[in-house]
């Protein structure tokens, strides 16, 4: 698990390789990941919208930007998380994913970046 802590606001994330996937003739490596966000502030925060680097380790590079997180744009008071999971494919079996999102602090009502820590999609396999 890969944690990091910015403005009160915890990140922890897993990730899991779920096995290969075909599409036009072309393999591609299949990548699920949960994100726990967890309200440490003394605040009620809003998190309005994501932005994913995604690392591929063939050098391709993918920018993922959008409102909320899977349709959703959660209010943490404090103490509360919020968990949600999702995928990403990738060409090669060995890649990255880091970025930001976008929040909103209710109670001063400052907008705020909560850093995504860099974590790792990779095959198991290639751990040996």
């Amino acid at each position: 698990m890969i944690q990091q802590v910015t403005k009160g606001i915890k990140i922890s994330i897993t990730s899991n390789f779920e096995g290969n996937r075909y599409q036009n003739s072309k393999v591609y490596y299949a990548f699920s990941y949960s994100v726990t966000i967890e309200n440490q502030s003394s605040d009620t925060v809003q998190l309005i919208s994501r932005r994913w680097n995604i690392f591929d380790s063939l050098n391709d590079f993918e920018v993922v930007e959008g409102e909320g997180v899977i349709g959703k744009k959660p209010v943490l008071k404090p103490k509360q998380s919020y968990t949600y999971s999702s995928h990403c494919f990738l060409v090669s079996p060995i890649g990255s994913m880091n970025g930001h999102y976008s929040m909103i602090n209710f109670s001063t009502s400052e907008k705020f970046r909560v850093s995504i820590p860099t974590f790792q999609l990779m095959l198991p396999a290639t751990f040996n």
